[in-house]
């Protein structure tokens, strides 16, 4: 099994992220199921996923394509949350305070691009 990614701070931080997102939208109206909330959510797990599957890529190159994708997710998060405000189905604080969380996760893949560093791809684990 791949595991090298799960030491990455900021996959962990995203993962913390997906989990706090699907708490707050669990609050949101029924009928939105497939609507807001689904996107809410798809977005919200995309985040770690891309940044894992970045991750384990061979080449830094792509790497650091999947930290953008990650980095676009999270402005899709941050744009439904802001919707979801807006039709009342998150209180100010709540929004704040994930939008607290998503800029710490932005900011951590802000600094691993600059960096422009992986060690090496990830190696299964026997």
């Amino acid at each position: 099994m791949i595991r090298d990614y799960r030491g990455l701070e900021v996959w962990n931080e995203a993962m913390q992220l997906v989990i706090r997102v699907y708490g707050a939208s669990q609050k949101f109206p029924q009928h939105e199921l497939n609507g807001l909330t689904g996107q809410l959510r798809r977005a919200v797990i995309s985040i770690p996923c891309h940044i894992a599957e970045g991750r384990c890529r061979s080449f830094n190159s792509e790497f650091m394509e999947y930290l953008s994708l990650a980095w676009g997710s999270l402005a899709e998060v941050e744009t439904y949350l802001s919707i979801a405000a807006r039709l009342g189905y998150l209180g100010q604080q709540n929004e704040a305070d994930l939008i607290t969380h998503i800029e710490l996760v932005e900011g951590m893949l802000m600094a691993l691009k600059t960096s422009g560093r992986k060690e090496r791809p990830c190696q299964p684990v026997h």
